[in-house]
């Protein structure tokens, strides 16, 4: 009987550490991402890129910033960003090319956002297939002769961010 007693509590200890350790690899993983929620009832998760770009200049790096928006009260109700220090030179649209987990590359329209640093892009569908990958690397053109930009980024987590946001959105998943 002491025997049982012993094998259960060895497995209800084990039980107790997996759940603590999933737990902890949840918040692990989410530790990457940064959350903010508006006054205007916009909720945002923002990951930094793993590779870094060099300004215009040369002299500083900086590492481009993806967020995740969710709107509690307006369309459209889910947009990604991606923060640029160095601006895009073309205004309205770029085109985007995009890559979640080497898979296909997609080309994609982005708006140019504020003062050319922001690229936009509205719509569940962005955020959907960000919510199963790894990685996303997505590339563009400064502009006709400065070349291109590319940031790539470890989605660690991005399942629980898009999740957590959701719920602060009270929103469906996308």
């Amino acid at each position: 009987m002491r025997l049982l007693v012993g094998i259960g509590g060895a497995i209800a200890t084990a039980l107790l550490l997996a759940s603590v350790c999933g737990v902890a690899q949840a918040g692990a993983a989410l530790d990457n991402w940064r959350f903010d929620e508006g006054s205007d009832g916009l909720v945002t998760a923002s990951l930094y890129a793993t590779n870094k770009l060099i300004t215009g200049g040369g002299a500083l790096s900086y590492s481009p910033v993806l967020t995740i928006a969710c709107r509690k009260d307006g369309e459209p109700r889910w947009s990604e960003w991606l923060h640029v220090n160095d601006a895009v030179s073309a205004r309205g649209t770029i085109t985007m090319s995009v890559t979640a987990d080497q898979g296909k590359k997609v080309s994609e329209s982005w708006a140019v956002g504020t003062r050319g640093r922001m690229l936009v892009r509205d719509g569940a569908d962005g955020v959907r297939r960000l919510v199963s990958a790894n990685r996303l690397l997505l590339s563009w053109r400064f502009g006709l002769l400065s070349g291109r930009g590319e940031a790539d980024f470890d989605l660690a987590g991005a399942s629980e961010a898009v999740g957590q946001i959701a719920g602060t959105c009270n929103a469906e998943l996308p």
